[in-house]
């Protein structure tokens, strides 16, 4: 493993990137050695900051967040305006575990279900898209949406990274003033369904994550959070059961 993963993934350094500024400021050592940029750090190996031990959490958690409106999914929001407060981030809304992320991302304004490990193979197993891990969306866009868009969106519409497989779209709610659906996608990609509905013309007014993979939010109020069940891992790309 990485020198610099193995200090995020103990909590050591909130990102691989800070852990990049400890090591070069001098601060780390492995087995009693200075280290540097590019370091692996094997089984048995003494890893040191500031002379201080430092150790992989001896358990794994693998936790469920109803992700509130405005908070950032990262666990410390990056450096910005002067003049702009840092805005809250996920890790307000959890309990205090060594080497907590979130496996993948929700942006600002999305809702619903968020997932955070610290389990790294698990992590990168959910959000490698060889997994296809399967995610449903409840789409709110603007005005009456005519079902030309609708069908050109469930067809995978073309994106400047490439084409979107086909999701599944279904549960249209035509309202006054908005149109709701439920969209099924197996692709992890930046903003994608903001991106595909604007790619057909629809505007996003809210997203909101209700299901990835066998995990589904329910009834999980928001900002709360909950454990996995055994039987909701046994469904996820993860070896072996905690």
């Amino acid at each position: 493993m990485r020198l610099q993963a193995y200090l995020a993934r103990s909590g050591a350094a909130p990102s691989r990137r800070k852990a990049e500024a400890l090591i070069h400021s001098g601060r780390v050592e492995v087995n009693g050695v200075p280290a540097g940029i590019g370091a692996g750090v094997e089984p048995g190996d003494r890893v040191l900051l500031d002379g201080e031990p430092v150790e992989l959490p001896a358990e794994h958690a693998y936790l469920a967040l109803n992700k509130p409106v405005g908070y950032l999914t990262t666990l410390k929001d990056e450096p910005g305006s002067p003049r702009r407060a840092p805005r809250p981030t996920v890790s307000r809304l959890m309990p205090t575990v060594p080497g907590l992320v979130p496996v993948g991302r929700l942006d600002l304004e999305t809702t619903g279900l968020l997932l955070l490990t610290n389990d790294g193979p698990f992590a990168h197993r959910m959000t490698h898209p060889s997994y296809e891990v399967e995610k449903v969306y409840q789409v709110t866009v603007e005005g009456h949406a005519p079902e030309e868009p609708l069908e050109a969106l469930a067809a995978g519409p073309a994106l400047d990274d490439g084409p979107m497989l086909s999701p599944g779209l279904d549960g249209v709610d035509r309202r006054p003033g908005e149109t709701s659906f439920r969209l099924t996608i197996h692709e992890g990609r930046n903003r994608i369904v903001r991106r595909a509905c604007a790619a057909v013309g629809l505007r996003v007014t809210a997203l909101h994550r209700l299901r990835v993979g066998p995990v589904e939010l329910g009834e999980l109020p928001p900002g709360q959070h909950r454990p996995l069940k055994p039987r909701e891992l046994a469904g996820l790309p993860f070896e072996g059961l905690p």
